[in-house]
């Protein structure tokens, strides 16, 4: 029986879950959450997120939501299947190196550049222009970021060591939005960056979904 997945393939959040199914060859069904509607604050689907926030995962009695657990739970279930993203048939030292920079993208990257996206791309769909002290705030918190991965990338193919993990796989949706803004260049004039990614967003796995993530809305997402 495939799983569910429920979310919006706009939401960064969601669309991390569906690549990362994707790069397993997993089957899925997606059910669209309304949140236009506000069908994710609604009784049925606070039984399966309390938090009202997409996405969320059912897989046989199991229910899952917050993105970063269930891409954990696919590349420990499925880990013989497609690229091992959380090198289990590594050494526990390179395993860890792959949980750290997980850690990374989740303290680091994505409080930096989530905004950025968020503000540019979403303020005008309410109403106002955007807050360009808050963008030019996190513009900076994110160029100290990518220092880090631009020297890190010198050394490295990939965050976590020489094969594509989850911790790559997790910068797949915010990037792309980002690659949109007029700030690409903080990607583009960094080489090690540059390279990492032209890398990674080529991957078939990330290009199915590039079709659904062609509009800008993330009032449901979970904290990703």
């Amino acid at each position: 029986m495939a799983v569910k997945v429920y979310g919006l393939p706009i939401s960064t959040c969601t669309s991390t879950v569906i690549i990362c199914l994707n790069e397993k060859q997993l089957d899925f069904q997606l059910l669209h959450v309304d949140l236009f509607n506000g069908e994710h604050k609604q009784p049925p689907f606070l039984a399966i997120n309390p938090f009202g926030q997409i996405p969320a995962l059912e897989d046989g009695d199991l229910t899952l939501f917050e993105s970063r657990a269930i891409t954990s739970y696919i590349a420990n279930k499925h880990k013989e299947t497609g690229p091992d993203l959380l090198l289990h048939h590594q050494s526990p030292k390179e395993g860890a190196i792959v949980k750290q920079w997980i850690e990374v993208e989740s303290h680091h990257y994505n409080p930096s550049i989530t905004p950025i996206i968020h503000e540019f791309f979403t303020a005008r769909l309410r109403g106002h222009e955007p807050n360009q002290r808050l963008i030019d705030q996190n513009l900076e918190r994110l160029r100290a970021v990518l220092d880090v991965y631009e020297q890190r990338l010198g050394s490295t193919k990939y965050l976590g060591g020489p094969w594509y993990t989850l911790a790559d796989l997790h910068h797949l949706p915010c990037t792309f939005y980002f690659m949109k803004t007029p700030w690409a260049s903080m990607v583009n004039d960094r080489p090690n960056v540059k390279a990492w990614w032209d890398d990674i967003s080529s991957h078939p796995a990330f290009l199915k979904v590039i079709e659904g993530m062609s509009t800008f809305d993330f009032g449901g997402d979970d904290k990703k």
